[in-house]
């Protein structure tokens, strides 16, 4: 059985609450910590991979790769990103390294591709080898079949499991939750809309695939019916992979994600139209349907997706990590397996959170993107000095 989180008078109170201050101490159920800024002076931040040696690779969603050394930009670029069309929720979106990353130096990048003419858009991925502060022999793992002039709900998150292979997330581009919604792209496997993909490391697909071998289905798929994960891994000592993806109005979800399985979207659900406030879905559960682990009304726009194993907070190894974009925040949930036995709001008012990282040094990493002015900032979370 799922947790469902529904906290409205909380909720309310946040967003009363003022800004804290970094640097200041915070309070938590396992460790006191404070929150100190790394980097400022991004645009539109979107994604962060650390590297062996301690710098940071992160996205701007206009296009740019940035390496983070020493708590300072590199002023110029990576060299080598692919042309994207931005917009919208559209760009360069995630980074992450090839588990083998430090022989093979391979980098692994989403981001919204365009046609010809830009006037539409899909959920791309490539990869290139990362020397010399520059991306080269940039190949594409796979151009995704969600074409659309819409630019939004590309998903793009991105993880490699134990066995090395690739999982991809692509959202259903803001397909209409109307209608006859056993017809929804997210549900008809014959589209990428809605999906998590399994791919080899070069964009093979692998034969153990679910759908491998039929000719009414794609055969990069794994799950589906999905609205837009936003935050995807692994997890350490199991390879159980776990996302999270935004509902509609109310009813984010946390998910196990397993071959072959229905996840609902838009069948089943626990949220509502925008605005009205009408009814989306038949009801929240069907048998030939999955529930999630732990929900979220209202909504706290989940983003980025988190398993600590590092020793600068050893009450929380193991601990799950979300980010939150609306009221600002970063959730802890405590797990056995794949149960949520209990869940905790940190650092709140900080700015929308779109990832979340641990770095070499054992410390968790924060990328924040604000709508409007305001800090676009890289942040980590450390032990307070006693």
């Amino acid at each position: 059985m799922f947790a469902r989180t529904i906290a409205p008078a909380l909720f309310l109170a946040v967003l009363a609450e003022p800004a804290v201050a970094q640097d200041a101490t915070q309070r938590s159920a396992e460790h006191d910590y404070t929150i100190v800024t790394v980097a400022t002076g991004l645009e539109n931040p979107w994604s962060l991979a650390v590297l062996p040696n301690g710098d940071m690779l992160v996205t701007e969603r206009a296009g740019r790769l940035r390496i983070l050394r020493k708590g300072a930009l590199v002023p110029e670029p990576v060299a080598g990103v692919p042309a994207v069309r931005v917009g919208g929720q559209g760009g360069l979106l995630d980074v992450v390294l090839h588990p083998k990353f430090a022989t093979n130096r391979l980098v692994y990048l989403s981001y919204s591709k365009p046609n010809a003419d830009g006037t539409q858009g899909t959920t791309a991925i490539v990869r290139g080898r990362f020397e010399n502060d520059r991306l080269t022999n940039m190949q594409e793992v796979i151009e995704t079949k969600v074409w659309s002039t819409g630019r939004g709900h590309y998903g793009s998150r991105l993880a490699f499991d134990s066995a090395g292979y690739l999982f991809i997330t692509v959202g259903d581009r803001q397909s209409p939750p109307s209608g006859d919604l056993e017809q929804h792209p997210s549900q008809l496997l014959t589209t990428h809309h809605g999906k998590v993909l399994r791919l080899y490391d070069d964009g093979r697909v692998p034969a153990d695939n679910p759908y491998v071998g039929r000719t009414d289905a794609l055969p990069e798929i794994w799950s589906y019916g999905h609205r837009n994960m936003q935050g995807l891994t692994v997890q350490p000592g199991t390879n159980v992979l776990f996302g999270v993806e935004h509902g509609p109005q109310g009813g984010d979800e946390l998910n196990v994600i397993e071959p072959a399985k229905n996840y609902g979207w838009p069948v089943i659900g626990f949220g509502v139209n925008y605005g009205s406030g009408t009814t989306i879905h038949s009801g929240t559960t069907r048998a030939d349907m999955e529930q999630p682990v732990n929900v979220w009304v209202p909504s706290i726009a989940t983003s980025g997706l988190l398993f600590y194993t590092g020793d600068k907070f050893p009450g929380w190894r193991g601990n799950l990590f979300v980010g939150g974009m609306v009221g600002e925040r970063l959730v802890r949930l405590t797990l056995d397996g794949k149960r949520v036995m209990s869940t905790e709001l940190l650092a709140q008012r900080i700015g929308r959170v779109r990832d979340v990282r641990q770095g070499t040094d054992g410390f968790i990493y924060l990328v924040l993107d604000n709508k409007g002015e305001g800090t676009r900032s890289v942040v980590r979370l450390e032990p307070a000095k006693r």
